[in-house]
């Protein structure tokens, strides 16, 4: 059974030509899409009783979308199908998948996810490597490493957009695009593919160290040097290819740290915990320091911006 004309309208505006096929009365459906656009990032907040969504090849035709899909599960279960793969999805846990091919979808029960689509470049991977980290699990709740950290990093940034003022949208869009290739590059090394090494070039070094700060945020001993001894390259050769990009190791290190604190503290779910553990969590060691430096990036203290993210 197809869903009601309605429904499908409002996904295929976000998602390209697809079919939806529900499982029960079309006309009892129900199904909802928020859609929010901000440059190359768009963010669907999809709410929908148990369905299949189905893209087909000659969907994929049609309409010509090649941009990727990052499906981060809120609520309900969800399974992603794309290459002869099998993703299932739970609370947390997120799933990339191409537009430019088929794919689907399947939905049991009633469930609500967000949805980001993004150029396909803006993962900094060769189309060989994309294929390979389609229609894979990433979970925030699986063994330590990238994505337990990077998750719900993620969360917080996508639900701080929605509640952002306008000018500090594109900011937060940049740092949602930054974790989406780094949980790429990550899951791709899970997967035994390694991204080439020094011979590749500058873009794709640097790729790799940028991904593996976002992977140590929380160390209070990461420093150039651990980089730069992690990644068999020199000292100075690090330092040049941060000054290439009008930066510092130790500045990016810092903007990363602050812009964790500054989701988490933004979180309903984290309020109860204390402003010295979320600093402790993302590599701060002293929380004095931590207040200081936060007030100087965003012109107020911790608590200030957790009680303005709160409604105090």
């Amino acid at each position: 059974m197809r869903a009601p004309t309605h429904g499908e309208r409002s996904f295929s505006t976000a998602y390209g030509e697809v079919e939806l096929v529900v499982p029960a009365d079309p006309e009892s459906w129900r199904g909802s899409l928020r859609l929010l656009h901000l440059g190359m990032l768009q963010i669907a907040t999809e709410e929908s009783d148990a369905v299949e969504v189905v893209r087909t090849a000659r969907d994929a035709t049609a309409d010509g979308r090649t941009h990727l899909f990052a499906r981060l599960q809120l609520e309900g279960t969800a399974l992603v199908f794309q290459d002869g793969r099998r993703a299932r999805l739970r609370p947390g846990d997120l799933a990339f998948h191409d537009a430019g091919r088929p794919f689907s979808l399947a939905l049991p029960e009633r469930q609500r996810a967000h949805v980001l689509m993004i150029p396909r470049q803006l993962v900094r991977l060769g189309e060989a490597d994309i294929r390979r980290v389609m229609a894979r699990t990433i979970g925030a709740a699986g063994p330590e490493g990238p994505a337990s950290l990077l998750l719900p990093l993620l969360g917080g940034l996508v639900d701080e957009i929605h509640t952002a003022a306008p000018a500090a949208r594109e900011e937060l869009a940049r740092a949602v695009t930054d974790l989406l290739a780094a949980l790429a590059a990550a899951q791709l090394t899970a997967t035994g593919h390694q991204r080439p090494p020094a011979g590749a070039g500058e873009t794709a070094i640097f790729e790799r160290v940028r991904t593996s700060i976002e992977a140590r945020l929380g160390e209070p001993e990461l420093s150039p040097k651990v980089l730069a001894e992690a990644h068999g390259i020199s000292l100075r050769y690090l330092h040049k290819l941060f000054q290439e990009r009008s930066t510092t190791v130790g500045a990016w290190i810092r903007r990363r740290r602050l812009e964790a604190c500054r989701a988490e503290l933004a979180r309903p779910s984290a309020a109860d915990r204390s402003i010295a553990a979320v600093a402790a969590r993302w590599g701060f060691v002293s929380p004095a320091h931590f207040s200081h430096t936060f007030r100087k990036a965003y012109g107020m203290s911790p608590a200030q911006y957790r009680a303005r993210g709160h409604g105090g």
